[in-house]
């Protein structure tokens, strides 16, 4: 997969309070594999636009509770 990723996530967080949703689960939902999730979770890698879009949605959230970027 691509390079580590300064974008920090709340993903764990989202699916433990969606009634503990797998990574698996997610991973169907945004049709993407359960190591794209893994890799995402782990900030390994840095998801597309659309599938960042379409994480927060799953959780009914906005983008930025679900992702984070530092200021600095």
């Amino acid at each position: 997969m691509g390079k580590p990723t300064r974008i920090t996530n709340r993903l764990r967080e989202l699916r433990f309070h969606s009634q503990e949703m797998t990574q698996a689960e997610l991973a169907t939902k945004v049709g993407v594999t359960r190591q794209t999730i893994i890799a995402i979770e782990q900030g390994k890698y840095s998801p597309s636009l659309e599938v960042a879009f379409q994480i927060a949605a799953v959780f009914g959230v906005p983008l930025e509770e679900a992702f984070q970027y530092p200021k600095d």
